[in-house]
């Protein structure tokens, strides 16, 4: 009697435990901790399990890359450094190797076949922009012409794979919070108003979120006259306190409006500059730094980490402020436009852009690290 009492319990059991592992199985969430290869610094469990750290390793020289053609059509001017007269590529065949693990190979085809039937939209400003060209980039070559196409939404744009029903799709939000202009023409930053952006990150599958240069414009660059929260308005705020109400408006919505089960949310780190000395730290430059003498994380990578600690919603952190920041040989610097020969002979009448990155180039292995996340 004793024993088939035992062999019910067990047969419970075990049947309870069948039921669980379906229940909570790969195919019902993004979200499957033991399937993850990277868990990065994340909001709300932060006692998740460190397979490995992207984040940090070194940059080694390997000829088999960039991953595509300089030519890939959908590249802007701005960061088509070899096309515009850029005369070395060594930039182009840097790999990531991050310590104690290894860094997959962007494969084009495992990436659609992940991202089948889905949406992956990537939202913030001009540099993120950077990224979703190298990310299209990545994937176009491996699709027919024909099965590919691009549509246009003012400053927002999708790429879309036919035959895999996905789509690639940035929107452009620099500050995720909403910019409007008020009385006499005044541009008005709104720190708890988002729903103007927010409304289309709605049903999408994968959102890939960054801001941070636009908080820091000085005020000859800034885009907005004053800052409003609630009914006050303000002339004058530090620029942190202002990055952190921003964010914590963005954190709060995603908690009430996204379920972690139907989308994953990834906040990419602030891509770093090499500006000092004018914009012209990155001139010439044709190899990664070796190290730092003085390491330094930006404020608005503490101020991020500080808010999404906050958050409920599992939100995975990119960092890649640290790696990119060996690579001040990356940026387009004067290679912004197309030099002719005799325009090269005298670059200082050019303005030198050490913020974006040339492409094929460092955000392709932002991109790696992306798809291995996914």
């Amino acid at each position: 009697m004793a024993d088939t009492a035992s062999l019910k319990t067990r047969f419970t059991l075990c049947f309870i435990s069948l039921f669980l592992c379906f229940f909570h199985g790969k195919s019902s969430s993004w979200l499957n901790n033991e399937e993850n290869e990277v868990v990065m610094v994340q909001s709300r469990r932060q006692d998740w399990p460190r397979r490995c750290d992207f984040s940090v390793g070194k940059w080694v020289y390997d000829q088999s890359y960039p991953l595509y053609d300089s030519n890939c059509p959908y590249l802007s001017t701005a960061v088509s450094c070899q096309r515009n007269g850029r005369p070395d590529s060594g930039y182009e065949k840097w790999k990531w190797k991050p310590n104690g693990c290894s860094l997959p190979r962007f494969d084009a085809l495992k990436f659609l076949g992940k991202m089948r039937r889905k949406t992956i939209m990537l939202v913030g400003d001009s540099i993120m922009r950077n990224q979703w060209e190298s990310l299209v980039c990545l994937v176009q070559g491996v699709i027919p012409t024909g099965h590919k196409k691009v549509t246009y939404n003012g400053l927002s744009m999708a790429f879309h794979a036919l035959d895999f029903e996905t789509s690639i799709e940035f929107s452009w939000a620099p500050l995720l919070v909403e910019l409007k202009k008020g009385p006499q023409n005044k541009r008005i930053l709104h720190l708890d108003l988002i729903e103007e952006n927010a409304r289309y990150w709605r049903g999408v599958d994968v959102l890939v979120f960054d801001s941070a240069h636009w908080w820091t414009h000085s005020d000859q660059w800034s885009s907005w006259d004053y800052y409003m929260e609630g009914k006050s308005l303000y002339k004058n705020m530090n620029p942190m306190i202002a990055y952190k109400k921003g964010l914590t408006t963005w954190a709060k919505w995603i908690d009430l409006n996204l379920e972690p089960r139907k989308t994953r949310v990834i906040f990419r780190s602030m891509s770093p500059r090499h500006n000092r000395q004018n914009g012209w730290k990155c001139y010439n430059q044709k190899t990664p730094l070796e190290f730092f003498s003085h390491p330094h994380v930006p404020e608005q990578v503490l101020v991020l980490k500080e808010v999404l600690r906050r958050m409920t919603f599992p939100v995975y952190l990119h960092d890649i402020t640290t790696m990119s920041a060996f690579r001040r040989d990356g940026h387009p610097s004067v290679y912004r436009r197309a030099l002719n020969q005799a325009q090269r002979q005298h670059p200082r009448e050019f303005s030198s852009d050490c913020s974006h990155w040339c492409l094929p180039g460092v955000p392709d292995i932002w991109n790696e690290m992306l798809s291995a996340l996914l």
